[in-house]
Formats: structure tokens, sequence, C-alpha cells
């Protein structure tokens, strides 16, 4: 192994180095360290997990520092670009101690988050940002950042640029920044565009490429368990979430990601959930989790899309399951990178049905990799010796209402699955402020009216004052409360209210005179609804609209 002293790298970053442990250089490191410290532009290609990462920001920190040109406000000198908000964060998360130990100051730049503190930290003055193109490119055509200044600058994850159409956005940034600066380019392919960026910014750049773009089997196992239907399936996934070690399964949806983390933390087995829709501060939080100790409150499983499929690195993932197999290769190697980091060892799971043999077999041959099909169900002990010890079961945590695991606590009960489930026993509709589920919407649902009747006067909204009001026609005590022939349509169209006009319940909790289904009315005859001119009132005329707008919804709202 060749140490990052031997290969020039300045001693205080060495140091930074040596004390998180890291005091050989890996292959892309020790290849491409002498030329990018020298100050040549520099093509890497390494698969995900080579130590990219710190091939480029070595270098990046030492000739900044080298330069000792002073810090302007909105006029960074070193320039990093990658594809995703966590690849950023993690790459940030890289340099900051290197730069730290040499003066340096570094932030993030991306989309999700507020504008206001990158503004902030631009305008106090910068040495290194590590940006998303898209909001880099929103502050420079605001003026907020210049990037007349920038003396090197790195494109990590090329090929992911490209797939997620960010090419266009590069070129404009790439063609911002002076021509005499340093450039080096990471990416595990050159393919869909990335060449032409080669061709155009980099300037008798070193090549160097320590493997192919395929992940190699040495390190890394992988198998293919076929299942005969969905349900199986679904108690395979959960036996293999079940073990001690870290573990990311991979769904092809947002929806399914997050469905399958509660029904994994329901079940016993503390999960989270990374994808598209979480906002920056969810997927941060998440993130954290699944990196802490679970004796300290983490997790053991993530349930992801591809979105972190590139740049998410945490340590000692042991297994990675494709719960969905991916459709084409490169998101089948990237998914497989997320475990055998570094020269660990990890094993990747493919789950599929008996129908997608020939869809998985395709997607492996194009990888340039070969896995046995192993027909298995749940518990087999192949499965089980792949899962080791399961950890132990957590009870998820019990929100207010009595709903489990997954859901936010609200007022009147918690959130779980999309539902809103009941707060208690309350018979009110709305009782108490929050909504409450179950038998407690009472006679908004458009029940019969001998339901209501069976329930008295707890269905519904009735409460002691509603009910007296209500009753007021029905019991003659009060002839100016007759209602207006608007009013009695509305009444109808909330199930289990009878009317007036006699539609509706057989009792109108416990009062009012039943026969034959209709309630006798004793209150006058209801207004004509007429001005003396003969034109409609505005009660009636909207009593009418609502009137018909329920008749053709009968069920109720």
């Amino acid at each position: 192994m060749t140490s990052f002293l031997s290969l020039g790298v300045p001693e205080p970053l060495a140091a930074v180095l040596s004390a998180e442990g890291k005091t050989d250089a890996f292959p892309i490191q020790a290849d491409t360290l002498p030329d990018s410290l020298s100050g040549r532009d520099v093509l890497g290609r390494g698969r995900t997990g080579s130590g990219k990462t710190i091939a480029f920001a070595l270098p990046l920190v030492a000739r900044l520092a080298a330069s000792a040109r002073p810090r302007r406000a909105g006029r960074p000198r070193g320039l990093v670009l990658a594809p995703t908000r966590e690849l950023a964060s993690q790459i940030a998360a890289t340099v900051a101690p290197l730069a730290q130990a040499v003066g340096l100051t570094v932030t993030t730049v991306f989309g999700g988050v507020s504008q206001r503190p990158q503004e902030q930290v631009l305008g106090r003055g910068v040495d290194i940002v590590v940006a998303c193109p898209g909001r880099l490119e929103d502050l420079k055509k605001q003026g907020i950042v210049d990037l007349g200044a920038i003396e090197i600058t790195v494109l990590d994850e090329a090929d992911h640029m490209a797939d997620l159409g960010f090419l266009p956005g590069v070129t404009r940034i790439m063609a911002a920044t002076p021509v005499v600066g340093q450039r080096m380019l990471f990416s595990a392919t050159l393919d869909r565009g990335v060449d032409k960026l080669v061709a155009r910014f980099l300037h008798d750049a070193v090549s160097h490429s320590v493997d192919d773009a395929s992940v190699p089997q040495g390190v890394m196992t992988h198998r293919v368990f076929v299942v005969p239907d969905g349900d199986d399936k679904t108690a395979l996934v959960r036996h293999l979430a079940s073990g001690r070690g870290r573990r990311i399964l991979f769904t092809r949806t947002k929806h399914q990601a997050k469905r399958l983390a509660k029904q994994l933390t329901a079940a016993g087995i503390p999960a989270v959930d990374l994808h598209g829709n979480l906002s920056q501060n969810a997927r941060e939080r998440n993130l954290a989790a699944f990196g802490a100790d679970p004796a300290d409150g983490g997790v053991r499983v993530l349930v992801a899309t591809d979105v972190a499929a590139r740049g998410v690195h945490v340590d000692d993932v042991e297994l990675v399951v494709h719960v969905d197999p991916p459709v084409e290769p490169k998101a089948y190697l990237h998914r497989s990178g997320r475990t055998a980091r570094a020269g660990a060892e990890g094993v990747v799971v493919t789950v599929t049905l008996d129908e997608q043999r020939r869809d998985v077999t395709d997607l492996l041959r194009h990888a340039k990799l070969t896995a046995p099909f192993e027909s298995v169900t749940a518990h087999d002990e192949t499965v089980s010796a792949l899962v080791g010890e399961p950890a132990p079961r957590v009870e998820p945590k019990v929100a207010a209402g009595g709903a489990a695991g997954g859901g936010r606590p609200s007022a009147g009960g918690s959130r779980s699955g999309g539902s809103r489930s009941g707060g208690g026993a309350s018979a009110g509709g709305r009782s108490g402020g929050g909504r409450s589920g179950g038998a407690a919407r009472g006679s908004r649902g458009g029940r019969s009216g001998e339901q209501a009747a069976q329930r008295g006067a707890s269905g519904g909204r009735s409460d002691g004052s509603a009910a007296q009001r209500r009753r007021g026609s029905a019991d003659g005590s009060d002839a100016g409360r007759s209602m207006a022939s608007g009013a009695s349509r509305r009444n109808e169209g909330n199930g289990g209210r009878a009317s007036e006009t006699g539609r509706g319940s057989a009792a109108r909790g416990g009062k009012g005179r039943a026969t034959s289904g209709r309630t006798q009315s004793h209150a006058p005859a209801a207004q004509s609804g007429r001005t003396a001119s003969g034109k409609p009132t505005i009660g009636a005329t909207v009593g009418a609209i609502r009137g018909s707008r329920r008749a053709s919804h009968p069920g109720g709202r």
C-alpha cells in the first residue's frame, strides 16, 4: 500500500486522514494524486465506493491553500459539482476537515432548502462551494455568485449528471469558469455526453481508470431469490430486513419506499425511508438515523428509491436488497455499490417473482454479472443463514388514539398509512377539535333514519344545543323557528338528520312522532320563500342550490 505522504500530500492534510484511520491510498487515489497535485487536468474512472472523493478533495484543498489568494465575497475559488443533495452534503463533509486544517472554508449550495442562508454565506466570502447545478445557476443569474475567480473545478458522478439531464446546466457553469483553471472529472462511465464534456473542458488531461464500470465480484456476492407470489415476497423481504447489520432495501417508487418502511416499523423492525418527496431536513434526519448506533436510537434498515443509489455512503452496510429489480444495469450496479465499499464484504440480493426471471437474467447479463437463481420461501435455511441472528424486536410507538407506527401524532388521533384514525371513544363527528374516525362519524355517513334513532342524540354533530335547535319545528313549540324549504333540503343531505318536510329518519334524538317511516311535523307550513314582489328570497335561492347539489350526492359529504 502507498501512504498519502509518499504521494506528495501535505502533512496537515495527511494528519487529518490519519486521525480518521486512513493512512494508505486506494488505487484511484494513488494513480491520480501525483498528477492532480501538480495541477494537471485529470479524468478519473472508477466504480462507486472506490475512493474518488478523497482523490479530488486532497488536490482541491492543497492547491487552494498553496495559492493563498484572498477570500472575496461572492467569488469562491474552488467548485465541486454533484448531481444530488445527498452527494453534495457528503462531499462537503469529507472536504470540510481538510479545509479547516489549512484555514479554508466550505459551503454547500443546492435546492430544496431556503436560499437565504446560502446567500449570506456567499456574501461573507467562502473558498470552496460544493453545489448542485440547478441552484448554483439560479444564484449565478441573480448575481449572488460569480464564478470568474474559480481556480479548480471538479465534476463528480458526471455520468449520473447525464442520466438526470443536467449536462446543459453543467456545460453553462463550466463555461463560466476561467479557461486557465484546473479541472478534474470523475465518472464511472463516459457515455451519454460525458465524453463531450471531457473534450471541451479538459486540456491535456491525464486519464486514470482503476477498473471497469462493473462492480467486481471479489468482495461482493450476488444472489437472486425467486418466490412464487406477492405474499411470499412480502414475508421474504421482512425476514431479510430483520438482521442485526445495516441493510438498504431498494424499491422502484417513492410510495413503495414509504409504505414498506412503515410496514417494517409496525412489524418491530425500525426503518426509515429515503426518496425524492422528502424535504432536505427529513432526508438528513433519516440518513442520520440510519448511520447512528441502534443503541442510541438509530435504525438498521433504510428503504430507498434510486435517489440513494449515488453518493450515500454509510459504513458497514452488509446487505443490499433489490425489492424491485431495477430496469437498467447501471442502476443495479450503483444500488449494489452501497455495500462492499472500500474493500469490505457485502451481499446483494435481488428478490424476483417467477414471471420476472427472464428480465432479471437480461439485467445481470448486461451488467456483466452472474448469479444463481434460488427458489426460496421466507424462512428457508438458505435465507436464515444469510440473515443471521435476528435483531431484537422493537415495539412500535403507539400514538394517541391507539394507532401504532409510522404516523405523526395529531390532535384527536394519529395518521397512519394515509388514513386518519379515531381519537378515542368520542361519538361526535368533530368533537374536541380533532377528526374522529370509524363509528364516530355517525350520522354524517349517510346512514338510515332507523340507525340514527338507535344512537339517539349521539350521532353526527348532535350536542345538546344543536339537537334542541333541530327539534324546534318538529316539536311545534316555537312556530317562529319553522325552517324555510331551502334549509329543509339541506338537512336531507346530512344522512341521519331527518328534514322538517318529513323525509329522513324515523326519529330525531328521541323526539318527534314516527309513523310509517315519516316524522309528522306540527310546525306551521314553511314560508313561500318569495318576496312581496314575487321574486325568490336569497335564502330560498341558496337553499335550492344546496339541495340540488346534495340530491346529486345522496351518500352525504
